[in-house]
């Protein structure tokens, strides 16, 4: 099973990298969802297996809505076909495995022992496809202790550290405001996919990936583990860096500014910008570990100087004219639009049966010799089911009887 691109790579001379790759995507919310998005991005089929009825649970995530639809589902959800099945039944599960059977890819996250309940958990389906890649999802792992706790992105933000470093020192603890753990571990997922198809490709073999959310957090630790293996602990900086200054936001006449200062050479360049010469010559500034070691002296030198001047203003003389790295704190709102996105073409349309087109940030691989990106709208729940079986040899008749009991929902 996979979509159509032989009519594209015929008139572009280009192809997806993972034209012919089929996905069964069984999860839900984020973290699956996001590292199938980035495979269909790539070309990959994607079969999103949902709940007769109600579907993934992101379908509902909200407000805000637009007409009874979660712009939020889209953005995980692009390039995807939905079919809904009922793996509680046994016909559902039979049809799960003749789609397993044609498959190159399975992902699920549901909490460890779910799957073996379902009969979906690796050992089972490896016998109808054992060249099948096999993702298994969970907070903490398929190991440990904490193997069956439920986890989301808030716990795994706090128990991973991330919230440890993030926030204003001396108050509480701040989760990133995107669901950083999440996102971390789908791009994990995404890569132990690609791992495991290149492996096969090589040995023929399937694989079985078993990936943790707090596994997949900790590696982004980074500069802060390295902190506590030189036995200190790190703490909360606000946007400060532990080992760089400058290197943080600063507040202009109208709003605030990020200023990254990495070597002396930009030190040098920043303080002739701003007309503050003089700060070469201070000894408490001389060089970057002065700079760390009297960074609250420095804040209030920079933002003396930096308040005087628009955001616009002091873009235009420190990033244009002297190349010092700096940039303004865009909304959420102006982040997708400026004038470099739009100049890279990052915010696209997709035609959609509803609303006539929709939104979609594209994913940032350019290739020179290979085409990506997403061609269909967020699938409606079960948009696809017939299609899909029909795929893999079912009949009219038998599609018909699966919907009479139940296996699909209501239709």
């Amino acid at each position: 099973m996979n979509d159509d691109r032989t009519d594209e790579e015929t008139t572009t001379g280009r192809a997806y990298t993972l034209d012919g790759i089929t996905v069964l995507d069984l999860t839900t919310f984020v973290t699956g969802g996001f590292c199938s998005l980035m495979l269909a991005n790539q070309g990959a089929e994607v079969i999103k297996v949902e709940r007769p009825d109600s579907g993934d649970d992101n379908r509902h995530s909200g407000p805000p809505f637009v007409e009874g639809e979660s712009p939020y589902f889209w953005s995980v959800n692009y390039g995807k076909k939905s079919i809904e099945l009922d793996l509680t039944t046994e016909a559902g599960k039979g049809a799960l495995y003749d789609l397993i059977e044609e498959a190159d890819v399975l992902l699920q996250n549901y909490r460890p022992g779910t799957a073996a309940k379902l009969d979906v958990d690796y050992e089972t389906v490896r016998g109808y496809n054992e060249e099948l890649v096999y993702v298994a999802i969970s907070a903490f792992g398929q190991t440990g202790p904490w193997r069956e706790r439920p986890g989301y992105d808030l716990l795994v933000q706090g128990m991973s550290g991330i919230m440890s470093v993030t926030g204003e020192p001396d108050r509480r603890p701040v989760k990133v405001g995107l669901p950083m753990t999440d996102l971390i571990t789908a791009m994990w997922a995404a890569f132990g996919v690609m791992n495991g198809l290149y492996r096969r490709d090589r040995t023929g073999e399937g694989e079985y990936i078993d990936l943790g959310m707090l596994d997949a957090a900790l590696p982004w630790l980074t500069k802060q583990a390295g902190t506590v293996f030189a036995d200190e602990s790190p703490t909360r900086m606000g946007t400060r860096d532990p080992v760089l200054a400058p290197y943080q936001t600063y507040e202009t006449a109208d709003g605030f500014l990020n200023v990254a200062c990495l070597n002396a050479k930009l030190w040098a360049a920043f303080c002739e910008a701003i007309a503050r010469p003089d700060l070469l010559d201070d000894p408490r500034f001389e060089t970057n570990a002065d700079r760390v070691e009297h960074m609250d002296a420095l804040e209030t030198e920079l933002e003396a100087e930096l308040d005087s001047r628009t955001t616009a203003e002091w873009i235009e003389i420190l990033a244009e004219d002297a190349g010092v790295p700096a940039g303004p704190v865009f909304g959420v709102e102006d982040a997708p639009f400026n004038a470099q996105s739009e100049a890279r073409g990052v915010v696209q349309e997709l035609d959609h049966p509803e609303f006539s087109s929709i939104p979609v940030v594209e994913h940032p691989l350019n290739y020179a010799n290979a085409d990506s990106g997403f061609e269909t709208p967020p699938p409606a729940l079960g948009e696809h089911t017939r299609a899909v079986l029909e795929d893999v040899g079912y009949t009219d008749a038998e599609l018909d009887d699966l919907a009479e009991g139940g296996v699909f929902g209501r239709e």
